[in-house]
């Protein structure tokens, strides 16, 4: 049985003298998804919520256009790995059946296995509407993050990537080894929920690269906040595929890279609301636009 945690021996320097003791680190186990019987690609990831990993991996890679073109997954426990074993529609598996190709990709990989330059820089979904959001959405939904990623607590070696809505709060959150595999399984657990993502933000606890914006534009979520800086393609990804890119965000506040007309300069609203009425803070909920 995969286990996602293992306990390892090891020796810590405490004040100059080794101590004898364990510690609880993330496993990465070698995860096939197989579609119609063929391997599409091997990735190493942390064995928890792999069917979400496995719809979520079908979708941002393109090779389902919905969770419902995929007929039957199992997760098959092998000895040295985990079989995620997809059986697809006639015209869905007649599709990639000339894309097919055989990945190994390693932790934290997000384009394993691209052949061109092309490909690795494909234009991302094209995302419109979604939601106008205060300040205090995106603190607060950052600021919820941490005591809900149960296994980066228990190892402190995990990163995680949650989906936030209005009136909700955070309704999903998932945890790997690898960023792009969190997305995933949070893009798959979304789906399978059949929640509309562009009626919520993605929150990422790494930095942001230009495939966690192809990922996130498939989701179909139109924001979406990370704790670190992202790189210029992404930034230019993102601007592109109308995402509001929104990273550094911390205790202190955030940064909006692209499409900063969903967040409400809640500042200028508090300005002008005072001057209305000086005694009382009128705090905007979020609305839905487009």
């Amino acid at each position: 049985m995969h286990q996602p945690v293992r306990i390892v021996e090891r020796n810590a320097s405490r004040g100059g003298h080794l101590e004898r003791g364990a510690r609880r680190v993330p496993e990465e186990t070698p995860v096939a998804l197989t579609y119609n019987g063929g391997t599409y690609a091997v990735m190493m990831a942390t064995p928890q919520d792999l069917q979400d990993f496995a719809v979520g991996f079908s979708l941002s890679e393109g090779i389902v256009r919905s969770a419902h073109e995929i007929l039957s997954l199992d997760v098959i426990e092998l000895d040295d790995g985990i079989e995620l074993r997809m059986w697809l529609e006639p015209a869905t598996a007649a599709r990639i059946s000339e894309r097919r190709r055989q990945i190994a990709g390693p932790t934290g990989c997000g384009l394993c296995g691209i052949d061109s330059i092309a490909e690795a820089v494909r234009p991302a979904a094209i995302v419109s509407g979604g939601l106008r959001l205060s300040a205090s959405d995106i603190t607060t939904a950052m600021q919820a993050l941490p005591p809900l990623q149960d296994l980066h607590i228990e190892t402190r070696a995990v990163h995680a990537a949650a989906f936030w809505a209005p009136s909700h709060g955070i309704t999903a959150l998932r945890e790997d080894v690898g960023r792009h595999n969190a997305l995933d399984k949070l893009a798959g657990a979304v789906a399978r929920d059949d929640i509309a993502a562009n009626r919520g933000m993605v929150l990422l606890t790494s930095r942001v690269s230009v495939e966690l914006v192809q990922k996130t534009a498939a989701m179909g979520a139109t924001v979406m906040v990370a704790v670190s800086a992202p790189t210029a393609l992404a930034v230019r990804m993102a601007e592109a595929a109308g995402i509001t890119l929104i990273a550094v965000a911390r205790s202190d506040g955030f940064e909006i890279f692209t499409h900063p007309g969903r967040v409400i300069d809640t500042a200028t609203a508090s300005s002008s609301d005072s001057a209305s009425a000086p005694h009382q803070t009128n705090i905007r909920e979020p609305v839905h636009v487009g």
